[in-house]
């Protein structure tokens, strides 16, 4: 069974870096799109960041520039590099995997989510 699990989140301060990964556990994920949704506590589940197959990415207005999303095909792993982390990143990041279709990430799939927490 396909899976994906997520790893990195913590407890961080305003201004900290923080790196996650997602391991998917099938090279089913390998020619499709993966990426980072994250949901904090009364909001709605959004969109951080993703990469398809070939490279290309897409990032939110409120990760461009302080984000990168990045990609190990040869492990199945993809990387969500957080630097300058602002109270309002705080939330629950999942990852995602799916096909990309005009440039979005298209979801089929989603991990359980790894929880980030930022003190200011």
């Amino acid at each position: 069974q396909a899976r994906l699990v997520e790893s990195g989140g913590g407890l961080v301060q305003a201004g900290d870096s923080l790196r996650l990964s997602c391991e998917a556990s099938s090279r089913t994920f390998t020619s499709y799109a993966m990426g980072w949704f994250r949901q904090g506590p009364g909001n709605e589940r959004s969109f951080v960041a993703a990469i398809n197959w070939s490279g290309a990415t897409r990032l939110s207005d409120s990760a461009e520039g302080r984000f990168t999303i990045s990609r190990d095909s040869s492990r199945n792993v993809v990387f969500l590099q957080m630097n300058n982390l602002k109270a309002e990143d705080a939330a629950t990041y999942y990852c995602a995997a799916g096909p990309w279709r005009l440039s979005l990430l298209v979801v089929n799939w989603w991990g359980k989510g790894t929880l980030v927490t930022v003190s200011s």
